[in-house]
């Protein structure tokens, strides 16, 4: 390889845009929402998701968003049925939500694989996360256990 081709990719490297390594990470703001295999209502539908079910955005294109679902599905979505809100979802049966953010603590529930939780604390406190069920309880699930936090 000549030494221009280096310089010349060295150059171009230096002054490629730097990217976040933030994931973004929103959920279903609606009660049903419909994900497509293109960006237009007149693309096939392929998938329905229901009221915060966590999705990663990937391309943003203003009125549309391509998201990942937990499966690893990427798919298109009105912006306008997602939300800021946070959730997450359980990604192992048999999942803990403690009352505290340790192993020792009482077990306030047993969560089964697919349950959506919503995110109570937008951080992580030592690899657990504050979360709500949607009847109401309240607790700490290992982030490893789950699948939508980054």
């Amino acid at each position: 390889m000549s030494r221009f081709p280096k310089v010349a990719l060295i150059f171009a490297l230096m002054w490629m845009p730097i990217t976040a390594s933030a994931l973004d990470f929103r959920s279903v703001a609606v009660p049903k929402a419909i994900l497509y295999d293109a960006p237009s209502i007149s693309a096939k539908k392929v998938l329905l998701l229901s009221h915060l079910y966590p999705v990663e955005v990937v391309v943003n294109l203003g009125d549309w968003l391509k998201v990942r679902d937990a499966q690893g599905g990427m798919n298109w979505v009105e912006a306008k049925h997602l939300s800021a809100k946070r959730s997450v979802l359980v990604t192992k049966s048999q999942t803990e939500m403690r009352a505290r953010p340790d192993v020792g603590a009482d077990v306030v529930a047993t969560l089964e694989k697919d349950v959506v939780l919503e995110l109570v604390e937008p951080k992580s406190n030592h690899g657990w996360l504050k979360v709500k069920h949607r009847d109401g309880v309240t607790g700490y699930v290992l982030v490893s256990s789950t699948w939508g936090f980054d």
